[in-house]
């Protein structure tokens, strides 16, 4: 019986730890949400098209770099309209220095945000439709607003988990 009892123990006690690792991937320490739990929650009041069915890539160039949206499927044209219609309503915030949705999601304290917000008549941006989304080309020649965007970018990768990814670098104007 003895050797039995010491089993169950061991048992509950192997059973906990699991529950209790479990618990730590979608929970911090105290409990609450991970990071990147939040951002996906608070993104999806900001952003109308699913996180599961799209990807953002982020593309640092020597002068500033691209924010792209795309639908994982080239024929899901409800999540093409949304992105498209997304990145239209960011750009045109951007343009105006208006970078509240970023901060919503990731937090005002969220690297290179301040900074473009202060410097946004030194960007020069452009919207485009590609294939299965929309792009924001973003080029500055403010080393210090290249330094913002790179770590807005960095930043926007770490909270989205997989629902992001860097481009590969470029150069020259953007592009």
């Amino acid at each position: 019986m003895k050797s039995d009892s010491s089993f169950c123990r061991t048992l509950a006690t192997a059973g906990t730890a699991i529950a209790l690792a479990i618990g730590t991937v979608s929970c911090g320490a105290s409990g609450e949400p991970d990071r990147r739990t939040q951002v996906a929650e608070k993104g999806r009041s900001v952003m109308p098209f699913d996180l599961e069915r799209t990807t953002h890539r982020f593309t640092k160039s020597s002068n500033g770099g691209v924010q792209t949206v795309v639908a994982d499927d080239p024929g899901d044209q409800e999540q093409i309209r949304l992105i498209r219609e997304h990145l239209t309503k960011e750009f045109a915030a951007f343009q105006r220095g208006d970078f509240a949705d970023p901060a919503s999601i990731h937090g005002a304290e969220m690297p290179g945000l301040s900074t473009l917000a202060q410097g946004y008549k030194r960007i020069q941006m452009s919207f485009e439709t590609v294939q299965n989304g929309a792009r924001i080309l973003f080029t500055t020649d403010d080393a210090g607003l290249v330094d913002a965007l790179h770590a807005w970018f960095d930043a926007q990768v770490s909270d989205h988990g997989r629902h992001a990814e860097h481009g590969q670098p470029r150069h020259g104007r953007g592009h």
